[in-house]
């Protein structure tokens, strides 16, 4: 079953999984990417693009899953991306097969220079192998999406022909990337229009668009090519992907969401018309924009545009003695709107489990017992430090607690620094090996965290190279819990982790350690890379099948 063209919305393609996780040090596991698609079902999109199947087994296990756990009927389209290349297509189709809705995302470049020096082919060669590896998607399953990559820099009239050829054979979404990010919004229109002048039967097919950042233009031409009779948008959630990032999904829907009454006649509504122009609830927003921050340790920087730190924040006298007087002189939004609650303090050292547990389901949380037990002991713990406990402070406690983690890796057991003006900053750190050995080493540093960092590598031996390092206030006052994010080097590859304490030290320790562990699961895999997972188990003898993990489209 496919989405057909629905002309009075848009859809909305989620790909946060996908082109989302090929921020460098983004790479998420089989749980996170779930616990993700799950939030992504709740949040409302429309298609999920779950992976990218042929790139490892990981993709593989994690499309399956998805197409498993969320591709329900009634739930969302499920789509592995793949090349114009069969064993790309067998992929996607084998791991889509649990979805009740499935989709394979087809893609080949266009662009001349792409042709020249990326594919080494002939615009011919590439026509006829578009046309065929559509029609062999289309074997697979009815939804088939096609994306000439490159579409914005590539030649207009071999574009047309491109996209002639994939309807015939059978595509029932057109997708225009602007991989590199090149175009303007006016560039964008224009081209929108010329395909739907241009290329035969394409009012049958969903136009859709794919904008990369690097201009900084993404959502802007993305908004563009809905005026111009695009209805589909791919974007990933708080606008994270390759380079400089994509359309992020809370700006698209916010800004159909206030400016409405502007897009309604695109839609052949009346301006006046309250109906939605997107399935979204929008009350999901801020919360999936703290699963995939906190999944991926991609920090949403302050003053980013719906979801950031201070897009409802006001410092300014005047613009906080209007907001006093009526919210709409200085915001066009409400903040309710995206699930951002008012920062009540509710909860204290003596609250109950039941208080916790009916302010959790308040805020959106509804978690198992054993979820529940292990939250509200770190909650005990954080409320002996503060006299009492945020709405944000919860947030963060819960995010800690109950997001999926590495499947093996080492466990920090204790920390002790001794530092100050007049000595040595000193570590000691105890740490469970995988092999659930306890080992305990001290370490002299040029600061605490540094020491502490020393013991830690010590401990657990593999070698990195600390990249980044950031501390973020979860809420005001000096008693604040504290996130910390870091990222890692190894290899080239880059690995993050992020933890929140009321000390800072532990925080940091705790991050570096869950960043160690993606690293120790990615050497482990790398290691035991021919053993694939169970439902992959038929490409066992074939391991030619996948492809380095490293593959990159837009």
């Amino acid at each position: 079953m496919s989405i057909q063209p629905q002309p009075d919305r848009v859809i909305i393609f989620d790909t946060t999984l996908r082109d989302g996780e090929q921020s460098p040090g983004a790479t998420l596991n089989v749980e996170e990417k779930l616990a993700i698609a799950h939030q992504l079902a709740l949040l409302g999109v429309d298609v999920i693009e779950a992976g990218f199947a042929v790139s490892s087994p990981g993709d593989f296990a994690a499309v399956r899953t998805i197409a498993q756990q969320v591709g329900v009927p009634g739930g969302p389209v499920i789509c592995s991306l793949a090349r114009a290349i069969r064993k790309d297509i067998q992929a996607a189709a084998e791991a889509l097969k649990p979805a009740a809705h499935p989709r394979i995302h087809v893609f080949i470049s266009t662009s001349d220079i792409h042709l020249k020096h990326q594919l080494r082919k002939s615009r011919s060669e590439v026509l006829a192998i578009a046309e065929e590896m559509v029609a062999y998607a289309k074997s697979f399953v009815e939804d088939v999406e096609f994306s000439p990559m490159d579409a914005t820099r590539s030649d207009r009239e071999f574009l047309y022909q491109v996209l002639e050829r994939a309807i015939a054979a059978g595509a029932t979404t057109l997708n225009i990337p602007d991989t590199v990010g090149y175009s303007t919004p006016k560039d964008m229109g224009a081209l929108i229009q010329g395909i739907r002048a241009n290329v035969p039967n394409s009012d049958r097919v969903i136009m859709s668009v794919h904008a990369q950042n690097d201009l900084g233009l993404a959502t802007a031409n993305a908004l563009a090519a809905i005026e111009n009779g695009v209805r589909q948008v791919e974007c990933t959630i708080n606008g994270i992907g390759e380079r400089a990032g994509n359309t992020a999904l809370e700006e698209i829907v916010m800004a159909l969401q206030v400016r409405k009454a502007d897009f309604n006649p695109y839609f052949g509504r009346p301006v006046e018309s309250d109906a939605p122009l997107t399935r979204i609830n929008t009350q999901e927003i801020y919360k999936t924009s703290r699963l995939v921050s906190q999944s991926t340790g991609i920090l949403v920087q302050p003053n980013k545009a719906i979801v950031g730190a201070n897009a409802f924040a006001h410092e300014s006298g005047i613009h906080q003695d209007g907001v006093l007087k009526h919210r709409e002189t200085y915001e066009i939004m409400d903040a309710a709107a995206i699930g951002l609650s008012e920062n009540q303090i509710v909860l204290g050292k003596h609250s109950g489990r039941n208080a916790f547990r009916t302010r959790l389901q308040e805020l959106g949380f509804n978690l198992s017992e054993d979820e529940l037990n292990k939250a509200f002991h770190r909650f005990k713990e954080v409320a002996d430090k503060k006299k009492e406990v945020s709405d944000w402070d919860l947030e963060a406690i819960v995010r800690d607690e109950t997001l999926p983690q590495v499947e093996q890796g080492f466990q920090l057991e204790h920390v002790q620094v001794i530092c100050g003006d007049c000595a040595c900053p000193t570590a000691t750190v105890t740490v469970m090996n995988p092999s659930g050995e306890i080992r305990t080493d001290a370490a002299v540093g040029t600061g605490p965290v540094d020491a502490v960092y020393q013991a830690i590598n010590r401990l657990v031996q593999i070698p990195n190279q600390l990249i980044e390092f950031s501390v973020q206030s979860v809420t005001q006052g000096i008693d604040a819990l504290g996130t910390v994010t870091i990222r890692l080097r190894h290899q080239e590859r880059i690995f993050s982790g992020q933890a929140s304490d009321t000390d800072i030290v532990v925080a940091s320790a705790y991050a570096y350690v869950n960043a160690l562990n993606r690293l120790y699961r990615y050497i482990q895999t790398q290691t035991d890379e021919l053993k694939v997972s169970p439902i992959s188990q038929q490409y066992s003898e074939r391991p030619e099948f996948f492809v380095n993990s490293q593959l990159q489209a837009d």
